[in-house]
């Protein structure tokens, strides 16, 4: 697994937090986040979830190889694509589900970059960003994996990615890290 792309909105902190403690450290694997959050810049939710994984954490750049072992978070404002040659692109096309960045762009960009060498995971949310571009992980050979609605904070989200593009696991946070350790580092 060469690329783990996460989306998350209301409830997305603690979700991501506990997400990153049960990981290992998946040295071959980029994480790439992107959160709905209005109270927090990037450096402050950098710092924030650097707490919780002693992977590198940054912001993503514009122009920025993704790197192997980095958990890399959305700019706030901008749209956060990866490009085929496996570098961030920004961008400030019109907001989608409302958000800006959106969870379905970087992961359709995600899918055509890397195809079934990733995986797609969407946590706790109350709006629909994310079932479409989850939709394209699956039918590009990637792995979905969803938050159990029932334990997230706000289901709307994992509820939506299930409805629309079905999950080849839907699971509590600690399975999903569980899943993800196995595939990292498998």
């Amino acid at each position: 697994m060469e690329l783990v792309a996460i989306g998350c909105s209301t409830g997305g902190l603690k979700a991501l937090q506990i997400l990153l403690r049960g990981l290992a450290p998946c040295p071959r694997t980029a994480f790439v986040v992107v959160i709905h959050t209005a109270s927090a810049d990037a450096d402050s939710l950098r710092r924030l979830l650097a707490r919780d994984t002693p992977m590198p954490v940054q912001e993503a750049q514009e122009r920025a190889p993704v790197l192997p072992g980095v958990l890399y978070v959305a700019p706030p404002g901008y749209h956060l694509l990866i490009g085929a040659d496996h570098y961030f692109y920004l961008n400030v096309d019109p907001k989608v589900c409302f958000v800006r960045p959106s969870i379905d762009v970087l992961f359709e960009s995600a899918a055509d970059a890397y195809r079934h060498r990733m995986a797609g995971v969407i946590l706790t949310g109350a709006n629909d960003d994310g079932a479409r571009g989850l939709r394209c992980v699956r039918q590009a050979g990637g792995i979905a994996l969803v938050q159990d609605p029932e334990e997230a904070e706000a289901s709307g989200m994992p509820e939506a990615a299930l409805s629309l593009a079905g999950a080849d696991h839907c699971l509590r946070l600690a399975d999903i890290a569980s899943e993800l350790n196995r595939m990292c580092l498998s």
